[in-house]
């Protein structure tokens, strides 16, 4: 049995000023709503973030932007979020900008025990500045190392009490990799139960220490109206 908590506060107490964290979802979509609230009301500070994402102005992740709580943020995109544009110009802000496959397989690879791979992505870039290249078959690579992660905070639509996880749809986008890719990860599930089908697991429970139930809002990013 994983401990359940009952208070978002007391999920993450023990997280850090100066922590690594790898936090799950996809824009808006599978975010662990109620952890990121408890991490904004709790003051911590200096976090390096590794997210595909830096949520917007005034939710996600953009609530830890907009309290300075941020050292360092690992990405593949921040288009959506002004807060962060500004603090990366006034350099309050590290960026670390990396394409979104890479990005996914640098986490699948920390969590699979696999320290660095070459892949295509990036080469002739700025991206590989600095960076190792080598040739394969005739082509160019850079290598790129994995990411791994203090704690990691995942959202799943389903979660039991051996932590086994499953998730809705596209929610199951970087929040399986983040989860085998953490020290310690924490489970924010919509719903528990006493037990998942083993074959419909997407997570197994030896990734999982924590788990919390909590309801989502699921806001919309970005609303786009028929004319």
């Amino acid at each position: 049995m994983k401990p359940v908590f009952t208070s978002f506060q007391e999920a993450v107490r023990d997280i850090p000023d100066g922590a690594t964290l790898m936090v799950g979802g996809f824009g808006l979509v599978g975010i662990p709503e109620g952890l990121i609230l408890a991490l904004a009301d709790s003051g911590v500070s200096g976090l390096t973030v590794i997210s595909n994402n830096c949520g917007v102005d005034d939710w996600g992740l953009g609530l830890l932007l907009r309290n300075k709580q941020i050292k360092k943020m690992i990405a593949s995109y921040v288009g959506e979020n002004k807060t962060f544009e500004r603090q990366l110009l006034d350099g309050e802000l590290e960026a670390e900008l990396v394409p979104q496959g890479t990005l996914a397989e640098r986490i699948r690879a920390g969590g699979a025990g696999i320290p660095a791979f070459y892949t295509p992505a990036g080469v002739g870039t700025p991206i590989a500045e600095g960076k190792e290249v080598r040739r394969f078959d005739g082509k160019d690579y850079v290598l790129e190392h994995a990411l791994k992660a203090d704690f990691s905070l995942i959202r799943a639509h389903k979660g039991d009490r051996m932590g086994n996880l499953v998730y809705n749809k596209t929610a199951r986008n970087f929040n399986p990799m983040m989860a085998a890719a953490g020290n310690i990860t924490i489970a924010e599930v919509e719903q528990l139960v006493e037990e998942i089908e083993p074959g419909s697991v997407h997570t197994p429970g030896i990734y999982v220490q924590r788990l919390i139930q909590g309801d989502q809002q699921k806001r919309i990013e970005r609303l786009t109206l028929a004319r």
